[in-house]
Formats: C-alpha cells, sequence, structure tokens
C-alpha cells in the first residue's frame, strides 16, 4: 500500500470517528440540537467550520489553475470573498446570534425571517426551504461531482461511479449520524488540513528550489472544445477590466444571504465569543487566498509547460505536493482537497435537512411531532437528498452538465434574494415582513433575468439582483404599515446591551 493510500485511508477513518462518536455520545435527541449544536459551539469550532464549509475544492483547484494560467487579473474574486467574508463576521454575526433567539429561538434562516416579523402565514418560511432544498441538491451534486474528479486524479485505475460511492457514502455516514456537531467538528479539522495544506507547499518551495521567472512571461495554449486557448500571465493585479474588478468583487454580497455560512453564527455558545471567531476566520481566509496566489505564481515557474500545454491547470496544487512530499505526506496534503469538498458538501445536506424538517413537515405535515420523530425526519431528508444528488452527478449525460452550470449561479441567487433582506431585518426597526417577501422575490427575479438575458453585458448577477432586492425591500416596507408593537420589542430585546449571554 503506498503512502498517498494509506493518508487517505486514516483520513477517511478519522471523518468517520467524529461521525459516530457524536451518534454514541449525544444525550439529547432534539431537533435543536442536532440541526443547531444546541447552540454550544465554540468560537474556533464555529470560525473554522464556518469557513471550511465556504470555501470548496475551488480554493485547492480553480483559483490556483485560473491564476496559473491567466493571471493575477483572476485574483479579485478571491478578494471580493475575502472582504465579504470580514463584512459578515463583522456586521452580521453577532446581531444574528442574538435576532435569531429573540425570535423564537430559530434554527433555520427561514424559520429566523418568520419569526422575526411573528408572521402567522408560513408563506415565507415554505418558499424559502422549497429554494433552499432545491438548491442545495443540486450544491452536493456538484460537491459530489468534485470529488469524484478529485479520486480519479490521485487513484487514476479507480472506477468514477466506485469513486463518488465511496466519497457519497463517507459524507452521508457523519452527517447522518452525528448532525451539526459532527459537521461542524469534521469541518474544523478539515479547515485546518486546508490550511496547512496551503502554507506548506509555497513555503518548502520558497526554501527548496530556484525559480525561473521566464515562464511568467512565456505564452502557452492549449485545445479545449475544438478551440485554442491562450495562457497569457498577466502580474498585474489591476491588469483585469473594470467588469471583471466589479464583479469579482460583487462575489462578496452572496455571505449575507448564504445559508449554510450564517446558520454557524446563530450557533455559537455566546455573542460575546465572535469577536474571537472573527478574528480566526478573517485571518484564516486572507492567509489561504495568499497561499493559493502564491501556489499559482510559483507553479507556474516550476509546472508551466507541463500543465498549459495540455488544459490541466487545476491540477497545479497536486503536481506541487506530489513534487515536494514523499507519499504520506503528500497524500495528507492531497486529503486537503478532498476536504474541502466534503466540508461544503456535508454543511448543504444538513441546510437542507433542516429547513424541510422546520419549515415544511413540523408546520405543514405534522404539528404535533415529537423531538425524536423530527430528528429521524431530518436524518432521512439527508439520506434522500445524497441519493438524488448522486444519480445528478452521476449522469454523464448534457442534463447532469447542464444543472452543475446552475450551480454557479446559486451563489449569486442566494445572495441576491436574501442579503439585503438578512441586513435590513438586522439593522432596521422599520423593516416589515411584506418588505421582506417583496425583497426576496423581486431579488430572485432580477437575478434569474439578468442571467438568462442580460450576462453578455459581463456584470456578475448578484450585483443588480442584490440592488433590486435591497430597494424594493425598503420601499414596501416604507409604504406598508409600522410594525406592531410585539415585532419592535423583539428588535429592541435583540439589540439591548444586556443581551450578549
Amino acid at each position: 500500500m503506498s503512502g498517498e493510500v494509506l493518508a487517505f485511508i486514516l483520513y477517511f477513518v478519522a471523518m468517520l470517528g467524529i461521525g459516530v462518536w457524536f451518534f454514541l455520545k449525544s444525550k439529547s435527541n432534539s431537533e435543536k440540537d442536532y440541526f443547531l449544536g444546541g447552540r454550544q459551539m465554540g468560537p474556533w469550532v464555529t470560525a473554522m467550520s464556518a469557513q471550511a464549509s465556504d470555501m470548496s475544492a475551488w480554493l485547492l483547484m480553480g483559483l490556483p489553475g485560473s491564476i496559473l494560467a491567466f493571471g493575477l487579473g483572476q485574483a479579485w474574486i478571491g478578494i471580493g470573498l475575502a472582504i465579504g467574508t470580514a463584512l459578515n463576521w463583522i456586521i452580521v454575526a453577532k446581531r444574528l446570534r442574538k435576532f435569531s433567539e429573540a425570535a423564537g429561538d430559530s434554527i433555520t434562516v427561514p424559520q429566523y425571517l418568520t419569526n422575526r416579523f411573528l408572521a402567522k402565514s408560513s408563506a415565507l418560511k415554505i418558499v424559502c426551504a422549497v429554494v433552499f432544498l432545491i438548491s442545495f441538491t443540486i450544491y452536493v451534486a456538484s460537491a459530489f461531482s468534485a470529488g469524484t474528479t478529485v479520486f480519479t486524479t490521485l487513484f487514476p485505475n479507480l472506477n468514477p461511479t466506485l469513486a463518488m460511492v465511496i466519497f457519497a457514502a463517507i459524507i452521508l455516514i457523519y452527517t447522518f449520524l452525528g448532525g451539526f456537531k459532527a459537521v461542524c467538528w469534521t469541518d474544523f479539522l478539515q479547515g485546518l488540513l486546508m490550511l496547512v495544506a496551503l502554507l506548506a507547499v509555497p513555503i518548502i518551495i520558497v526554501c527548496t528550489k530556484s525559480l525561473d521567472t521566464a515562464a511568467l512571461s512565456t505564452t502557452y495554449s492549449y485545445i479545449e472544445n475544438g478551440k485554442t486557448v491562450e495562457c497569457v500571465f498577466t502580474p498585474n493585479l489591476f491588469a483585469a477590466g473594470w467588469k471583471e474588478i466589479v464583479s469579482g468583487l460583487a462575489w462578496g454580497l452572496g455571505y449575507f444571504g448564504m445559508p449554510h455560512i450564517i446558520v454557524r453564527f446563530m450557533s455559537i455558545e455566546k455573542p460575546s465569543m465572535v469577536k474571537k471567531s472573527a478574528t480566526v476566520a478573517i485571518i484564516w481566509v486572507v492567509i489561504t487566498l495568499l497561499a493559493a496566489i502564491l501556489i499559482a505564481y510559483f507553479g507556474r515557474m516550476l509546472l508551466a509547460e507541463q500543465l498549459l500545454t495540455t488544459g490541466s491547470q487545476k491540477l497545479v496544487f497536486i503536481e506541487l505536493a506530489r513534487m515536494l512530499f514523499p507519499g504520506f505526506i503528500a497524500g495528507i496534503l492531497l486529503a486537503a482537497i478532498i476536504a474541502a469538498s466534503m466540508s461544503t458538501a456535508d454543511s448543504q445536506l444538513l441546510v437542507a435537512s433542516s429547513s424541510f424538517t422546520s419549515d415544511i413537515y413540523k408546520p405543514l405535515i405534522r404539528k404535533n411531532a415529537s423531538d425524536k420523530e423530527l430528528l429521524w425526519v431530518g436524518r432521512i431528508i439527508v439520506l434522500i437528498v445524497s441519493v438524488v444528488a448522486f444519480f445528478i452527478a452521476n449522469d454523464g449525460g448534457e442534463g447532469a452538465q447542464a444543472i452543475m452550470n446552475m450551480v454557479e449561479n446559486a451563489w449569486g441567487l442566494f445572495g441576491a434574494a436574501f442579503g439585503p433582506v438578512i441586513l435590513l431585518s438586522l439593522f432596521w426597526k422599520r423593516f416589515t415582513y411584506n418588505g421582506a417577501v417583496a425583497g426576496i422575490i423581486v431579488g430572485a427575479v432580477v437575478d434569474l433575468g439578468w442571467l438568462l438575458w442580460l450576462s453578455s453585458t459581463g456584470i456578475y448577477e448578484i450585483l443588480p439582483g442584490f440592488i433590486a432586492c435591497l430597494i424594493v425591500a425598503v420601499v414596501v416596507s416604507l409604504c406598508d404599515k409600522a410594525p406592531s408593537k410585539e415585532v419592535l420589542a423583539i428588535y429592541e430585546t435583540a439589540t439591548a446591551k444586556d443581551s450578549d449571554n
């Protein structure tokens, strides 16, 4: 057995062990414990799990590969994500933790938005839950596909379907058994692994390799879909056009409406812990993004001809790890790519499950369902979503490709539809339920409309969608009657100085 294979086996045994541990250890059978960890997550686990669930294999494959091929101008999405991460932790995290508890001890984003306005109607909660369930099923399918790609790259003789089964089964087991705590702790460890892996490669290169800058100015090319792609490296960050810069920065807006990330804010044990979590999270994001850029920069000098003549730039991290480290250590570093995919998929599985269980099953199907029943319904939904996602990802036809392409736009849809509504719910006392509903609908419609008919403008659809949602939510709220005293009381309770417990 090679060192790489041994490292992978040990890694997956550790992940499964965490799920089994929390299943056996758990003394609570409550819905809140399974989906939100009983609001007992510490600052380090909260921070690292939030960031690991955010950054998928894109951080180790997509971003370095794009920069290696086309230059530093490709880093603007990463810059936008870093700014968005910082603003989300600084502006949203602590207030959402307080508001979610003040608003009926909400455990999901749709539930929070409904309880925040003491709405008797379940319409908003149901619409949000359905969108979450569909979108996250597709997201999970994408993660399964990415994980399979890594498996088959590292183990060329492994059947792709078998690779996907293994990858999906491991995620399913520890999410099914351990719930939110297992997901957070596995994401915490996977976040550490990603950090170590991203730092180790550029540090070893600087210490051991002599670098030839000639490769930076050399043009390489490869054939993709019958067309020649020219790989010209631009060392100037500002060489990108204004549309690319604006669109890259606009990615940061998505964080304010991203359910699988902001639900971490709701789970932290005390609002006072958010400051430490924010510090850890922001430092993690900045370091990992800078490391990914350095990997691409050094990779261009060491592996440009090998990778760019075949269009294999996304493998730069894999090839550098194998070049620089012995088998077992390389296997641990390469497990970081799997960790990135797993930490995203498990979080999305749990959010999709919690949205269905808390926002559809309990209010519409079984109002008197016990905690134990809701717990097992949640686990069954995790299983169903995983199975559906598996078949979507395993479909090699054009349909699967079309769905996977839609995933790239789901970030924009979430950010445009929910981002402004979350912000207004936290900072504007006059905000109303009707304003929230109108904002979500208009934000989603504008985002999708821009994607379908105006994407040729080069402007990322989240930007017009976000602006439209914000304007409509404000205008409708101002035209609506003022919130009741009871709704205002929720705002006052959440913003009171002594609410930090």
